[in-house]
Order: structure tokens, then sequence, then C-alpha cells
């Protein structure tokens, strides 16, 4: 059954579906995240509760709900009913969905319910999917003339990539990454997650699916990156990188190992995740300028897959608005 139900989220889902999983859902639960679930033959919604100071709980649906191709709308109807009805039992004041699905949306507005645009997004509107099913050969043709030089300089350097699977006998190369991660943290001013989720995620995420690759020169970690693999999509969940050792181009040939292993394991496409490639949003383009310029060098004629964003569900109109308000004077504020 479960192995049914992973296939029917790998099959209609866009980017994969890794993140309606219940792989996924496990891993948030360990980490104290509630989660629920409405599912049919034909509908597949995991769903993550939080909980916000003031105004209480909110669901939200990552990259779902995912619905079969075939669904009857009486049938999508129901099930959109349901999961409203579910929020509503556990007092939950919106649910926040990252369906491009307009029949989904359509749907929501039948059933009277107010469906307006998230504050911001929960997932990137657009993601960098390449194209791994051609031979190797083809993949090196297909990325920009640097990026293949950066790999060369990477091996002429003779900078090491290792392939960690499993938690408990990596501990202290596991310790090390997570350092790397924090310091490219406050180097580039992004806020990661914490050290113990990502110890969580390699804990409890199948290590058949999770890997972390490192990349090592002169003895010393210098970069850094998880990648999941859930049917035939490959994902490059997180990474990071030490500045001092810029010259020696480490991102590049572990990305490159990354993607001949996903190939080897089966996979068609490698999710390189968020970029800004032509968006309206000029300070999201320009903060996005150095990782999306990264990533291109992969796949030079590649384009984005393209997602409508984040909308919510109003359920409790003065709970959801109190926390729109809070939003703004957030802010201004920072």
């Amino acid at each position: 059954m479960e192995n049914n139900r992973d296939e029917f989220i790998q099959k209609n889902s866009p980017c994969g579906g890794f993140l309606q999983s219940n792989q996924w859902m496990e891993f948030q639960n360990n980490f104290g995240i509630k989660n629920h679930n409405i599912s049919d033959n034909d509908f597949w919604s995991n769903i993550l509760e939080y909980n916000l100071p003031l105004v209480g709980k909110y669901f939200y649906v990552p990259r779902g709900p995912i619905r079969g191709e075939n669904i009857e709308d009486e049938k999508l109807k129901k099930c959109i009913n349901d999961l409203i009805e579910l929020a509503k039992i556990n007092r939950a004041s919106w649910i926040r969905m990252d369906s491009s699905d307009k029949n989904i949306r359509g749907i929501v507005k039948k059933l009277k319910y107010k469906l307006i645009k998230s504050p911001h997004d929960m997932q990137p509107k657009q993601i960098f999917v390449v194209d791994i099913s051609k031979n190797e050969e083809e993949i090196l043709s297909q990325m920009k003339p640097k990026t293949r030089y950066n790999i060369k300089v990477a091996v002429k350097n003779n900078v090491q990539i290792e392939i960690i699977n499993g938690f408990s006998d990596n501990e202290e190369k596991i310790e090390k990454f997570l350092d790397l991660i924090e310091k490219t943290g406050n180097r580039k001013g992004i806020t990661f997650h914490s050290k113990e989720y990502y110890r969580k995620m390699l804990r409890h995420i199948n290590s058949d699916n999770i890997r972390l690759y490192l990349a090592v020169y002169e003895d010393k970690i210098i970069a850094g990156a998880l990648m999941v693999i859930y049917g035939q999509m490959a994902t490059y969940l997180h990474g990071a990188s030490d500045d001092n050792n810029r010259n020696v181009m480490a991102p590049f040939l572990l990305q490159w190992q990354m993607i001949k292993d996903a190939k080897n394991s089966g996979a068609l496409r490698y999710d390189f995740g968020g970029v800004s490639i032509n968006e309206e949003n000029k300070k999201r383009r320009e903060q996005w300028l150095g990782v999306t310029r990264f990533k291109q060098g992969f796949a030079k004629n590649n384009q984005p897959l393209e997602f409508s964003g984040s909308y919510d569900i109003i359920i409790n109109p003065f709970k959801y608005w109190t926390y729109r308000v809070i939003q703004k004077i957030k802010n201004i504020v920072h």
C-alpha cells in the first residue's frame, strides 16, 4: 500500500512529491510538528500543523494537495471539504497550500471560502529541474563551458568527494558539515534550520533515500550538500561551503558527483531547488543572483519549473487578519 501511495504521489506531483511523502511527515513529526492526512484513491494531502503566538493554529500543505488526473469534480470537492472540516475540528484558522492546480483553487471558491495569496511563499516559485536521463557526455555538453572548466579545476586540485549514508557511524563528519552550514548562513546573512533539524533529518529519513556529500581538500571538509532521491526525482536539499577555499571550485565537483550518483540510482530528473530567472520581483532576483547563476551553469538552456506560490484558505477571518497585521508590523520593524 505504501509503495502504491508513493507511486501516486510521484506520478501526479510536478516536482516529484517528496514534501508530500510519509517519510517527510515522519521526519517533521520527530521534529515536533504534528501532522494530518486526508486521502482517497485519487487524492492525497499530507498536512503540517503549526502554532503561532496570539493567533493559534494553521495548517500547511507543502507542495500539495495532489490529485489524480482523472478524479471527478464531485470527489475532488468532497476531499477539499474534508480538508477544511479537519482544519475546523483542529481549530486551525487557515490552510496554506502550495498547489498550482487551478481546479483545486476553483473548488475552494465554490465551497464559498475566501482564498487569497499568502503574504509570503513557503516554497520557491521557481525550481531548476534538469533532465539527467541522457548519458554523462550529453549532460556535460548541456553545461556552460565555465561550469565544465570549474569541475576540472576541482579534480586538478585533488578535491575528494565523500558520501555519507546513515547517521550513527558518521557523527563527527556530520557535525563538521553542520558547522559549515552555520558559517555559510552567517556569511551570507541567511537563516538556515537549526543543527538539530539536520541531525533529525539524517536520522529519520530512510538512508536509502538521503545522502550527505562532503568535499574534502587537504584533509579538510570545505563543502557539503544533502541530496534526497524519491522515485525518479533527485533533489538537492541544502548545501554549504567554506569561503576560504573558493578557488578550488569544490561545489561544482560536488554537484557533478551528486548528479552522476542520482542517475546511477535510477533518477531521471535532478532538482537544484530554488532559482530566480526573469522574475518581476527585483529584490528577489538580486538576492538569488549568485545561486541562480551557479545552478544555471549545469544546464545553460534549461527553463525553470514555475509554481503559482502559496495560497491561504481563510477559515477564521478574525484570527487570519490579526496574523496579517502582525506580519506587516514585523516587516516594518525589520
